[in-house]
């Protein structure tokens, strides 16, 4: 009888530690998979900035200005493309030429002053400024400049059309465009930017 009590209780010994030993291996196991999610995961590595949209409009004021048109004319503008092709010679630039067409929109609820709002320098990816040419490019022009035009309440953007000398090297090219403190000149109010889409 001794030995058959001594042998059960061997037994129940031994079914106690198996299940002690299968608890902790469990134990085991489940504190190895809270620490190891526990651990910070490591950030992703970040990329590039994205780079920005391109901006082909702004409003300054009541004036919205658009991006209508821009096209690379070479380095050659021919006087027998001009207003003026019996006598206007040829204008050559040792870079290139781009005709640029901005419209302009009045947003607001009465007409604008004459020469409040003017289409300025282009500007490029590095900072660099091109005016706009004047005198030298008139034959190119509309005979009707439009630039600066009283702008009626809701009308169709008024298109301002201007030429300029850029390099060739020039990329990332955005025009300035500005609402003025006086009409007709002066210093400007507001500026503002807009991207330029250009076409070959």
């Amino acid at each position: 009888m001794l030995i058959e009590n001594i042998r059960k209780s061997s037994g129940q010994i031994a079914k106690t530690l198996l299940a002690l030993a299968i608890l902790v291996l469990v134990a085991l196991v489940i504190a190895y998979i809270v620490v190891s999610y526990a651990k910070p995961r490591p950030e992703p590595t970040p990329g590039p900035d994205p780079e920005p949209l391109p901006m082909y409009e702004t409003t300054i004021g009541d004036i919205r200005f658009v991006f209508l048109e821009a096209t690379d004319e070479g380095g050659t503008l021919y006087g027998s493309d001009s207003n003026f092709p019996d006598w206007q010679k040829d204008l050559t630039t040792t870079e290139r030429f781009i005709m640029l067409t901005v419209g302009a929109q009045n947003v607001g609820k009465v007409n604008t002053e004459q020469n409040i709002w003017k289409i300025m320098d282009i500007v490029d990816s590095e900072g660099r400024n091109y005016t706009p040419s004047t005198e030298e490019v008139r034959g190119w022009l509309p005979r009707e400049d439009l630039c600066g035009e009283v702008l009626k309440p809701s009308f169709e953007p008024t298109p301002c059309i201007k030429y300029y000398e850029v390099a060739k090297v020039a990329t990332g090219l955005k025009v300035r465009v500005a609402l003025l403190k006086n009409p007709g000149g002066g210093d400007a109010e507001a500026e503002g930017l807009i991207d330029i889409k250009l076409m070959p």
